[in-house]
């Protein structure tokens, strides 16, 4: 089956044919980094990690480049406030580029965990200044952009298709829009390509309009253009950058280059956190690392987002990661038997059945949850266990990210003490030593680890704090 996947511009799905014969470039809206990653926008990696995983599976080479945002990403996307690391710099008493270093770090710790593949190519705004200095410049002499008191402007009114990705009616949006307006501008909705700088802005560079610094939509066009070419292949990015920034992208990329610069647009949806929005007030923004501190692995979230299709709503709660934290250790135990197998299937045609349904489901515009449910079936036909089912599964796991070649001890981190007691249990039961059965029990109960017996054997978990 040929890959398919919903293209965002034509609202279709599509058949995907690469530009290149064999290799793929794929460009993925990277983190502003001013603070942690929350939970919702690692969903939206963990799409794009999704995306490569199964390009790769299907032989192609894929250039997969993201940005770092560390200048130009304003408090507001319609271009007004202070910009969001300088803002954080200034509140504690560090320079941007601290801040940007401290969480960039953080991020890329926290997708390692998620076992995100690195991208080929990560690129700073701050290191590439002049790329967007230069690509204004263009923009300027082809008449798409012009200059006023506060900086260089995007004018819409020269792209009669402005707004086809997200289709928005433009005269209807501005008859709802905020009454404070920038009134220099042509057009309410012409954006900003370049700010000048107050004396006093923290981040500021030398530009043929004085001193000053980038919009936020500017640094992905240059970048994508400088290390993809002027024609790619996918962008990617969740659905909140469609109205605006990935808006302006397009318009940008059309009047710079004369012509489309994208392919396909691919689009994560919204991450819910018990059925509403994530929110400060709320105090419901969730890290990795919160996770973690209430005892779940990682990868138990990544299984979590694997259950939901990249363009359906997924909605968080505690409980749900409970269920995902579970099935996955479950899912451990059905491989172990694989993994332990010494004989050879010889239903091969069953295996090859399984395979095309895996392969069928994956480049069906990535529906991994169905993916998912061929996993499972296979883990618990008891006629697969063999060799090759064990080398299928792995095989699987190559789209799937979950780490199934680790052995059961190695999946969650637990100190050796514990990790004896729990042996030291299993064996108490091989036995039928049910009395130190139950005492170790008990004892790892206090101890934060709950252990269940099931017809596969031993299952344990941490309490969740």
């Amino acid at each position: 089956m040929s890959l398919r996947f919903y293209n965002t511009l034509t609202r279709e799905k599509e058949e995907f044919t690469p530009i290149k014969e064999k290799e793929v470039g794929v460009y993925t809206c990277g983190p502003t980094v001013y603070n942690y990653a929350h939970i919702g926008n690692m969903r939206s990696y963990i799409f794009a990690d999704l995306l490569r995983r199964v390009l790769e599976y299907n032989g192609y080479e894929v250039k997969h480049v993201m940005n770092i945002t560390d200048v130009g990403h304003l408090l507001s996307d319609a271009d007004e406030g202070e910009d969001k690391v300088a803002k954080t710099a200034r509140e504690t008493g560090k320079t941007p580029w601290e801040i940007a270093e401290f969480y960039t770090k953080a991020f890329f710790t926290d997708t390692k965990k998620l076992n995100i593949l690195r991208p080929k190519v990560i690129c700073k705004a701050t290191d590439h200044i002049q790329e967007m200095i230069e690509f204004v410049q263009v923009l300027l002499e082809k008449g798409y952009a012009y200059e006023i008191s506060d900086g260089i402007y995007f004018d819409i009114s020269k792209l009669p298709d402005y707004g086809k990705l997200s289709r928005i009616n433009l005269d209807e949006q501005m008859a709802g829009a905020r009454v404070a307006v920038n009134e220099e501008k042509r057009h309410p909705a012409d954006f900003a390509l370049w700010k000048k700088a107050e004396p006093n802005h923290i981040m500021q560079w030398e530009s043929p309009w004085g001193m000053g610094y980038p919009g936020w939509h500017i640094e992905c066009s240059a970048m994508s253009i400088k290390y993809l070419g002027e024609r790619f292949d996918i962008h990617t990015g969740g659905i909140d950058h469609i109205p605006i920034h990935h808006e302006n992208e397009i318009a940008q990329n059309k009047a710079y280059t004369g012509h489309e610069v994208v392919n396909y647009w691919m689009h994560g949806e919204f991450l819910q956190v018990e059925g509403g929005k994530m929110s400060k007030s709320l105090g419901n923004i969730w890290t990795v690392s919160d996770l973690e501190e209430r005892g779940y692995e990682p990868l138990a979230y990544r299984y979590m987002c694997l259950n939901a299709h990249y363009r359906k709503t997924m909605n968080f709660t505690w409980e749900g990661l409970d269920s995902a934290q579970t099935a996955l250790n479950r899912l451990r135990i059905n491989i172990e038997k694989f993994r332990n197998a010494t004989n050879h299937i010889e239903n091969r045609e069953a295996l090859e059945e399984y395979k095309k349904r895996f392969v069928d489901a994956i480049n069906d515009d990535l529906n991994i949850p169905e993916a998912l449910g061929v996993l499972w079936e296979l883990v618990r036909n008891k006629e697969m266990v063999s060799k090759e089912g064990h080398e299928l599964i792995l095989d699987f796991d190559r789209v799937f990210g979950l780490k199934l070649d680790q052995e059961i001890e190695k999946c969650q981190e637990l100190p050796d003490e514990l990790m004896k007691m729990l042996k030291e249990r299993a064996e108490a039961r091989a036995r039928k030593d049910w009395a130190r059965s139950d005492a170790l029990r008990e004892e790892l109960r206090k101890r934060g680890v709950i252990v269940k017996d099931t017809k596969e054997g031993q299952v344990w978990e941490l309490v969740k704090k």
